[in-house]
């Protein structure tokens, strides 16, 4: 099987506008929670988010083009403009046939179908945007970059919750392993911090009322931890045949190794309370990268400050690793992106390629009060210096879907 690389990175998050800004506030360990400014959240029980601050999609594509396109949209378009020049990729008429785009989102232009939807009850069904579709379509954000960009690969986007983006990424890899592309921008983008948004989910019981004193939420893993913060934004990673890459003298910042999916088949919300699909996610992933339990040096993990799921992922990795599992360090980003739905797993990938690149594991922050039930070590408050060759990231979604990554240091 062909190997496959990752050549370029971008990404617009709720930390930073690129990939760079973005790994040096997590590693800074800076929150990006704050106040929701992108509608009156007033009469809500939430009221903060994680927000992509100060975006201006205008820098990716025209006035006209940025009116016609959700959020969600604008930034996958920035992501993967930004990933393409950070690659040195070139795409034209020779090699386009053999470039693909797998741009996930678990939910697409869910803010542009709240718009269109209140127009209508205010309007009527005959005022409804034209653009209705193209904005709110999961898989505008694959389409768009890959008109962008001229590729005639193949221009998909994975549904599979929280997961979304990593099992794109895991597809990307079998594209390119199996020989039917030579690249393929992979990654997420999500934008779901509107009314509907915010109201369904805190409606399910899963998010943080902190809106008082949002400085110290999410809390993954804490004792304390009472739910995620909704975030937004997008990250693109340019995934390259090895040789194709060194041909044309691309510089290789990471190798992606192995990749493990798998179905928990228990509960549409809650994850197995043993964390068992988890943890055969993690070990398909070692498995096809062949390495084993004690190579790996560092998890990115899925982490979401839930109740449930903290404990889930705790079980699943304990289970994989045994007491080797007391010495990995752990953290949860998302305790400074927030849970950027769909779209959360690519930059978490993004993270675990700069940690081996940096040798640094970036922090879980808020990070007060053990729990006996998550007793592991999650890189407390501050980000640690330590030998990274092997790095995972695992995400878990809605539904029992467990994508797990693997990323090696380029040998």
């Amino acid at each position: 099987m062909r190997r496959v690389v990752v050549t370029g990175i971008g990404a617009i998050s709720p930390i930073g506008l690129t990939a760079q800004e973005s790994w040096k506030n997590c590693t800074n360990g800076i929150s990006g929670v704050a106040p929701i400014t992108l509608f009156d959240s007033s009469d809500f029980l939430v009221q903060i988010a994680c927000e992509v601050k100060d975006f201006d999609p205008k820098k990716y594509m025209s006035p006209a083009h940025a009116r016609r396109r959700d959020r969600c949209q604008q930034l996958a378009v920035a992501a993967g403009k930004q990933a393409l020049e950070d690659s040195g990729l070139e795409v034209h008429e020779e090699n386009a046939d053999r470039i693909g785009v797998i741009i996930s989102s678990s939910i697409g232009g869910i803010s542009s179908l709240d718009d269109s939807v209140r127009h209508m009850v205010s309007h009527g069904p005959r005022r409804v945007s034209p653009l209705t579709i193209p904005m709110l379509m999961p898989n505008g954000p694959s389409g768009l970059v890959a008109i962008e960009i001229g590729a005639n690969g193949p221009a998909l986007s994975v549904a599979s919750a929280c997961a979304s983006s990593s099992d794109g990424i895991g597809m990307a890899w079998q594209q390119i392993r199996n020989g039917l592309c030579d690249a393929v921008l992979a990654g997420g983008s999500e934008a779901t911090i509107c009314k509907i948004g915010i109201a369904s989910f805190d409606r399910l019981g899963a998010m943080s009322r902190r809106n008082d004193d949002y400085s110290m939420t999410p809390q993954p893993f804490d004792k304390n931890r009472d739910g995620l913060v909704m975030g937004e934004g997008s990250c693109v990673l340019v995934l390259e045949e090895y040789n194709h890459a060194k041909k044309r003298g691309a510089k290789i910042l990471a190798e992606l190794a192995g990749y493990g999916v798998t179905a928990d088949a228990f509960h549409i919300t809650a994850p197995h309370n043993e964390g068992k699909g988890g943890a055969k996610a993690m070990i398909q992933a070692m498995s096809i990268a062949k390495v084993n339990e004690s190579s790996i040096d560092y998890i990115n993990a899925h982490g979401t400050a839930t109740p449930l799921n903290d404990v889930s992922e705790t079980h699943a990795i304990k289970s994989v690793f045994a007491d080797r599992a007391y010495k990995i360090p752990i953290s949860s980003t998302k305790s400074m992106t927030g849970h950027m739905m769909g779209s959360t797993g690519s930059l978490e990938a993004c993270f675990c390629v700069k940690a081996i690149e940096s040798q640094i594991c970036p922090p879980t922050i808020h990070y007060e009060t053990p729990d006996p039930d998550c007793d592991l070590d999650y890189v407390p408050n501050t980000a640690r210096d330590t030998n990274i060759n092997i790095a995972i990231s695992n995400s878990f979604g809605f539904g029992g879907h467990n994508s797990v990554l693997l990323f090696k240091k380029i040998t």
